[in-house]
């Protein structure tokens, strides 16, 4: 059977179309990789504004600094191929004057090439010097400029996991890799200076040693970047991870955990989870750093072979007297410079990419929109003092649950509430509504007949004296635990005293060694650590500082104190609260029995309220729960 005519052609044909398939999809894989390259340095000039916002002067001079220092290698490698000729020239000229004034030549041209050298020197020094102040600087200004933006989010930003991995990672070489991306802008400006030079050297020779160095320096730079883009895409997917490693590291060794650590043997296990975690991350870093540096490395004997192609045609021609030695001299030192500069080029670039990676998250993080109130477009129909909450809901915004539905109620100014219900309810979701740190999901809450929203956010929180219940520990002196509560009166001895005793705090501050200078906490020097009750009563006193506050929110204030403590306290709130807007969340019956009024939630809704005794006729949920409390009494 003969060969079929057209199988040939068939075949060439299907291989040249999957060529030309293969072909388009390496150009579309090239342009996509060129693309995000090339739109990565969008973050260049927001960069330069930034560094620039903060040190103009320092950004000036290190440019000029990189600029002077390109320029004077160029000037050495000049000075050296004059040296080469002036000796050989000294060396057969013929004895008497003119020898002489041939070494004069040589000794004052090296004289030259030392100042040169030296001054490289010093402005090699001076631009570390630059770059050392101004990364101090920038390190200060950038760091404050994030920890501004942290004050101006919302709660519920603090409160979502994935704000704090945005925070994570624009913390991260957030206050280095600004300067860093600004250098490697100038080192990109000094190369190119610097490889003009000695490019305008080279062509006196040929064209080919500067094409052939840069077409064969590419795929190095190309892997560099390949690289930078998975290093950040993995440490970006770390950020969960790091921060579970952080906090290990934190728990490990804090005061505030060692006793549970200690005591139930969590220490073991706790860094065992961190020996294994940070182990995973060593050997992601290995693998990642082994297969970059193979890569960049078999790829840059492309340069290496160039350079000594060009060394083999320099060295012949001046073999063959086409050149001499001063110009043999002058272009391998070209060359070789040339390609260093090209290949610190391609370097930089390669960092910039990365460096524009890391500096996205910054400016991500800076692009987090703060809250703006949101002005009620309803008037209000009620002209009242208090708060009255209008069919309000509220759920997280990473949630369909309700933590709080269809609340409709009325405060009146002066009234002392009281919230009760089982954990989870959503009580302390109430009071973070009423105090504005969130902002309800569905419905509006009024203050005097006037929207929540539309008030002035610090004159608002002038009026609401609040402890919670997981109220800090601030590791500072007697003074400013205090203090902290109206800073406008920090200074104000008698107020600050006030507070102490209303806080019942009195007895054990005087106690103290130092007395209100005495520190607190175990972090710092001579630092006395208090007792759960203690540092509840100082939260008490921060809370019981603002006297002009009309709205005082006990949220669980006093879980940590013993009965008789907790009673003395509430009859000294109860005394403070006269003629204020009083509200109090407690499990304990005692303390809220004496209430105006006591309401019930449950599951996020208001299922009962009432006086104490009016619960208990009805016999539901309040009763019950006031029956079991009871029972455990007895």
């Amino acid at each position: 059977m003969g060969a079929n005519p057209f199988s040939f052609v068939h075949s060439s044909s299907l291989f040249t179309r999957s060529f030309s398939r293969l072909s388009s999809l390496s150009a579309r894989a090239g342009r996509t990789f060129w693309a995000r390259v090339l739109g990565s340095f969008s973050h260049t000039p927001r960069t330069i504004g930034l560094v620039w916002k903060f040190t103009p002067r320092g950004l000036l001079s290190v440019l000029l600094l990189t600029l002077v220092s390109a320029v004077l290698p160029v000037a050495v490698a000049w000075i050296g191929k004059l040296i080469v000729d002036a000796v050989i020239y000294a060396r057969d000229v013929p004895e008497g004057v003119a020898r002489e004034l041939a070494h004069e030549r040589v000794i004052r041209l090296v004289a030259l090439e030392l100042l040169v050298v030296v001054a490289i020197s010093l402005v090699n020094r001076m631009t570390a010097l630059t770059r050392q102040i101004v990364g101090a600087r920038l390190g200060i200004d950038l760091n404050v400029l994030i920890l501004e933006k942290a004050l101006k989010l919302a709660l519920r930003h603090f409160e979502d996991a994935k704000f704090y991995d945005k925070l994570t990672r624009a913390r991260r070489e957030a206050s280095s890799r600004p300067l860093l991306l600004i250098s490697q802008n100038l080192q990109i400006v000094g190369g190119v200076v610097t490889l003009f030079g000695y490019t305008a050297l080279l062509l006196r020779f040929s064209p080919w040693p500067a094409l052939a160095l840069l077409i064969l320096a590419l795929p190095a730079f190309v892997a560099e970047a390949r690289y930078s883009g998975i290093t950040f895409r993995m440490l970006n997917r770390r950020s969960p991870e790091m921060r579970r490693l952080n906090y290990l590291e934190y728990i490990i060794g804090n005061d505030e955990h060692a006793k549970e650590l200690k005591l139930f043997g969590l220490g073991p296990m706790l860094l065992e989870r961190y020996k294994t975690l940070s182990e995973q991350f060593y050997k992601e870093d290995c693998k990642l750093a082994v297969r970059r540096s193979s890569w960049t490395f078999v790829l840059s004997l492309l340069g290496t072979g160039s350079f000594y192609g060009c060394y083999i045609a320099i060295a012949l021609a001046a073999a063959t007297g086409h050149l001499s030695l001063g110009d043999m001299t002058l272009y391998i030192v070209a060359f070789r410079s040339s390609q260093n500069a090209f290949l610190s080029i391609l370097t930089a670039l390669g960092n910039m990419y990365e460096g524009n990676l890391y500096m996205s998250n910054l400016f991500e993080y800076f692009a987090i929109p703060t809250e703006t109130p949101v002005r009620s477009a309803l008037p209000s129909a009620f002209a009242e003092e208090g708060f009255r909450f209008e069919k309000v809901g509220f759920q997280y915004s990473d949630t369909k649950k309700w933590v709080l539905r269809d609340i409709s109620l009325f405060i009146p100014r002066g009234e002392n509430l009281a919230l009760v219900g089982e954990n989870g309810a959503g009580k302390t979701t109430f009071i973070k509504l009423l105090t504005r740190l969130y902002r309800p999901t569905e419905g509006r809450i009024l203050l005097d007949g006037r929207d929540l929203q539309d008030y002035d956010e610090v004159a608002l929180r002038t009026r609401l004296g609040v402890i919670f219940q997981d109220f800090n520990r601030y590791q500072f002196v007697v003074r400013e635990n205090v203090g902290f509560g109206s800073i406008e009166h920090m200074a104000d001895e008698a107020r600050i005293a006030r507070a102490i005793e209303r806080g019942g705090a009195r007895e054990f501050v005087a106690a103290l060694v130092s007395g209100l200078d005495t520190q607190l906490g175990r972090r710092f020097q001579e630092g006395a650590e208090l007792s759960g009750g203690q540092w509840q009563k100082i939260a008490l006193a921060r809370a019981f500082m603002r006297e002009e506050a009309d709205i005082l929110v006990l949220d669980e204030p006093t879980a940590a104190l013993d009965a008789k403590t907790e009673q003395a306290i509430f009859e000294r709130f109860r005394r403070l609260a006269r003629g204020r807007t009083a509200i109090i969340i407690s499990h304990r019956f005692p303390t809220v029995r004496l209430s105006d009024r006591i309401l019930v939630l449950e599951e996020g809704c208001i299922v009962e309220q009432g006086t104490h005794s009016q619960l208990l006729d009805l016999k539901g949920r309040y009763s019950r729960f006031f029956k079991l409390q009871a029972a455990g009494y007895n």
